[in-house]
């Protein structure tokens, strides 16, 4: 299996070992790339040497303006001293080297469309938006869904179903809606209603946040998010459940988010508890 994914590695360092059958001792980083790629390894594709500061900078401003042309995907440049000799005299730190620096270059951003907005009730019952959107290529994934963080950030950006938005990927992780692209606008995009019950239960939502939550204000409500304060909500119930066999917490074996929902829609379990007296026979029967 590991074999059909045809993983590959840039090797970016060398660390130490024998690149040469006999004495010879490498004096630069440079040279130590060029002999494991003789070796048959396969190196990093952009390398340049320079002689002094501003040259650094404009080879890093050269590589950033080059990242979409490249073979592997990158999120930053790394300026390293070239002679091997000076890096020994410089040392390293409890954590880091001291003749390297790390340079990260501002997130890729995409345009692409908004098709809709989700609403999801978290354990603790708060309501996320999430955006639907028409699938883009972002920073080596694709992206049809991105987090909207809470209802301040849909008033504060204005961003309305049909919108044309900016995608980027926080921390190039998370999805994320930069902001909308207003002069792209036709008229016939439709701003998010905020849903008054828990899309989940149809219970009663709070507000937690500066003042009174109004679904037609103007957003000057202040931070805050709605909340599902029904303690039945089946979607909290879920994700609790989720959350409690995940790695961070039980990390019970093989008891993912598929399986919970296998249990709950058995009605095998509704609460923690429940887990712990399950027997073979209960789910010998069910599917994974």
């Amino acid at each position: 299996m590991t074999a059909e994914r045809r993983l590959d590695i840039f090797v970016f360092n060398y660390q130490e070992g024998e690149l040469w059958r006999d004495a010879h001792a490498p004096q630069s980083h440079k040279e130590t790339l060029d002999r494991m790629a003789e070796l048959g390894f396969t190196v990093i594709p952009v390398l340049a040497v320079t002689g002094s500061a501003d040259e650094a900078v404009a080879a890093v401003e050269r590589l950033g303006e080059a990242r979409d042309t490249l073979e592997c995907d990158i999120d930053g440049a790394v300026i390293k001293v070239n002679s091997l000799s000076q890096r020994r005299i410089l040392g390293e730190g409890t954590s880091t080297p001291k003749w390297a620096v790390a340079y990260k270059y501002p997130p890729e951003e995409k345009e692409t469309r908004l098709l809709g907005i989700s609403v999801n009730v978290g354990r603790t019952g708060v309501l996320t938006p999430t955006a639907e959107l028409e699938p883009v290529r972002l920073a080596g994934s694709t992206v049809s869904r991105a987090t909207l963080h809470n209802i301040d950030i849909i008033r504060e950006k204005d961003i309305r179903i049909g919108d044309t938005v900016i995608l980027r990927k926080a921390g190039d992780i998370i999805p994320e809606v930069a902001g909308v692209v207003l002069s792209a606008r036709t008229g016939n995009e439709v701003p998010f209603e905020f849903p008054d019950r828990c899309p989940s239960c149809g219970g009663e939502l709070v507000f937690d946040g500066e003042g009174d939550f109004d679904p037609d204000d103007d957003g000057e409500s202040g931070l805050g998010a709605l909340r599902c304060v029904n303690p039945d909500c089946p979607a909290q119930l879920e994700r609790r459940l989720i959350h409690f066999a995940s790695k961070p917490a039980m990390n019970i074996e093989g008891m993912g988010p598929a399986v919970v929902r296998l249990l709950l829609d058995a009605e095998l379990i509704s609460s923690a508890a429940d887990i712990y007296s399950l027997r073979a026979e209960d789910v010998e029967s069910l599917p994974r």
